[in-house]
């Protein structure tokens, strides 16, 4: 199993801290951003395999950081958070309720459809 490089963003970090061992047990690396800003400096400084936007971010924020990741040429998957059943942030390509298993399902249909994507894109000598 390779290793899925997640930028998480939201304001929530003691929920992350305690969610690390899940994650790594999920063969996930979780990079914690706070704020749009600091979201902003590790996407760029960073190779992410997915973005996921945490439901303690107003959905303005994270309206205007889907609308940066995408401006920059990034088709990185943006999933959204969210605690209430029938949210849906139509920016982004995906929002599930904060439970675990359902959000590693899409993680990993998300990181599975965009390697398969990415082997599909190469040529045949790369292959």
């Amino acid at each position: 199993m390779s290793l899925t490089i997640i930028l998480a963003v939201g304001g929530d970090s003691a929920l992350l801290a305690s969610q690390k061992p899940f994650w790594q047990s999920a063969g996930c690396y979780v990079v914690p951003a706070r704020s749009i800003r600091d979201a902003i400096v590790q996407f760029r400084d960073g190779d992410f395999d997915l973005i996921l936007l945490g439901h303690s971010l107003p959905a303005e924020s994270r309206e205007k950081l889907t609308f940066i990741i995408r401006s920059s040429g990034s088709q990185i998957p943006l999933v959204c958070v969210t605690d209430f059943p029938g949210d849906h942030d139509t920016f982004a390509d995906a929002t599930i309720r904060n439970e675990g298993d359902d959000l590693l399902r899409v993680i990993r249909d998300f990181i599975s459809k965009r390697t398969k994507a990415y082997a599909a894109a190469q040529p045949c000598e790369a292959r």
